[in-house]
């Protein structure tokens, strides 16, 4: 009988566990997706404290203390909202570790320099920070899967980084 292969949101358990690190999540153009995901691994409640869905700028100030010269700068769709929030979504959930995603889900929005599909990722713990930007292609449900699952494994590869423990 063949083995199932292991989906990356049961590695990111297991590796959350492993290093005993909790985990929320900001997020804006997924609409929950993310959390949804993670949830799906019984046992998730061990490290996942929870998720806000800040769709609207006014959720991003008032729950996740995006600043309201980051949104007018940069706007809801950039690399320093989506360090806002991941940063934001850690400190207010009271975690180890706080991802965000922000973007553009289409097929409506967007702009020459950010179409629709553009997504920012970002990941935030004490030790260190990582933010990148992504083109998905699709219709809207697809850009949001594409996101959440390129989420997983950025959090995937974040956690196998060297010395992750007592993050």
């Amino acid at each position: 009988m063949k083995k199932r292969r292991e989906r990356t949101e049961e590695t990111v358990a297991k590796l959350l566990k492993n290093y005993h690190l909790t985990l929320s999540v900001a997020e804006s153009c997924t609409g929950g997706l993310l959390c949804h995901k993670i949830t799906n691994v019984s046992g998730s409640s061990a490290y996942f404290r929870g998720g806000v869905i800040a769709y609207h700028n006014d959720l991003k100030k008032a729950l996740l203390d995006v600043s309201k010269e980051i949104l007018k700068k940069f706007g809801a769709v950039s690399k320093k909202t989506a360090m806002a929030m991941a940063r934001g979504a850690k400190r207010r959930l009271g975690c180890d570790i706080g991802m965000a995603i922000t973007g553009i889900a289409g097929p409506t929005g967007g702009s020459k320099l950010e179409p629709p599909g553009t997504v920012f990722i970002a990941i935030s713990d004490k030790k260190s920070e990582e933010c990148r930007r992504f083109l998905f292609k699709g219709k809207r449900q697809a850009i949001k899967l594409a996101a959440s699952n390129k989420a997983l494994k950025m959090l995937k590869e974040f956690l196998e980084q060297a010395d992750r423990v007592g993050v």
